[in-house]
């Protein structure tokens, strides 16, 4: 293949115009190109940036073979890649002048494109610290005995709460964004379908989310219960609602994202019928202050 055979557009129509069946072909490994460019077109290109969002996709003989999308300021996230198509999009972007931060991806995907990235442009990466597992849900398998209570959709009066455990979730995963009554609405947690666990004296005490049905999945996002509610199998039986209200909704496939290094979120999702799909990580691409920089250096 040949650098020029990735055609890059802003325009996500146009992206999901070409790309669109590629994508659904394989809906969970492809969660996040269609779960971003479904919230790009609900909500505008500039929601997410003044900068304009790019995209890009490999198509050979009228086949799309891999693809691509990258937010204003943040990392690229291509879908999987072969050392041939990682070396050729690296190669492609730079020739164009695009700086890049970062790279997320199936680990292989990742490591693959970073070091194209390096052998293109000279720039040092650095593995993050955080690796996640993508899980696909097989025969769900509820939690038995349930813990006490019931589960339900959230209501207006549980906003403020969810909010903030929105909140504390983002933290604990190292996402810098601001969630607030101000902010909210302009986050990616605003899109999302809540269902609460609630003890038997209606006190929410664990949420959990999953994101609108996009090419026949839908992703479980948001799983958590504050840190003095654990331990009492909350998590579990709001996560396995919510896996559930996804199939009657008409997922063919539901996933979600852990941290491997979480060896309880890890357990919990087995149990519950996921298996993983594949390891995710990501690179950052380091400026260092000259030619000496080293690949890890700050």
């Amino acid at each position: 293949m040949r650098p020029d055979d990735w055609h890059l557009t802003e325009d996500v129509d146009d992206f999901l115009a070409r790309a669109g069946g590629f994508l659904r072909s394989r809906p969970g490994l492809h969660v996040m190109p269609l779960t971003w460019t479904a919230r790009l077109r609900a909500r505008g290109a500039a929601a997410f940036g003044a900068e304009p969002p790019l995209f890009g996709l490999l198509q050979q003989a009228g086949t799309v073979h891999a693809a691509f999308y990258r937010l204003a300021s943040r990392a690229l996230v291509p879908t999987p890649l072969t050392p041939e198509q990682a070396d050729g999009l690296a190669a492609r972007l730079a020739a164009l002048g695009h700086s890049l931060p970062a790279v997320s991806a199936d680990d292989g995907t990742a490591t693959l494109f970073a070091e194209a990235w390096q052998r293109h442009t000279g720039v040092p990466t650095r593995l993050r610290d955080t690796r996640l597992g993508l899980y696909r849900l097989g025969t769900l398998t509820p939690p038995d005995p349930h813990p006490a209570g019931r589960s339900r959709l959230l209501g207006e009066r549980d906003l403020e709460q969810v909010m903030h455990w929105c909140g504390e979730f983002a933290r604990a995963t190292g996402e810098d964004v601001s969630i607030d009554a101000d902010s909210w609405v302009g986050t990616r947690y605003a899109d999302k379908t809540y269902t609460l666990w609630e003890t038997p004296d209606g006190t929410p005490v664990s949420v959990a989310g999953m994101n609108p049905v996009i090419g026949g999945q839908v992703q479980v996002d948001v799983v958590h219960t504050p840190a003095h509610l654990r331990g009492h199998g909350y998590a579990g039986a709001v996560t396995a609602e919510v896996s559930r209200a996804a199939l009657a909704a008409g997922a063919k496939e539901v996933v979600l994202f852990t941290d491997l290094a979480n060896p309880t979120s890890n357990a919990l999702y087995q149990r519950l019928g996921y298996r993983l799909l594949t390891n995710w990580s990501a690179y950052d691409f380091v400026r260092g202050p000259g030619p000496c920089a080293a690949p890890g250096s700050s």
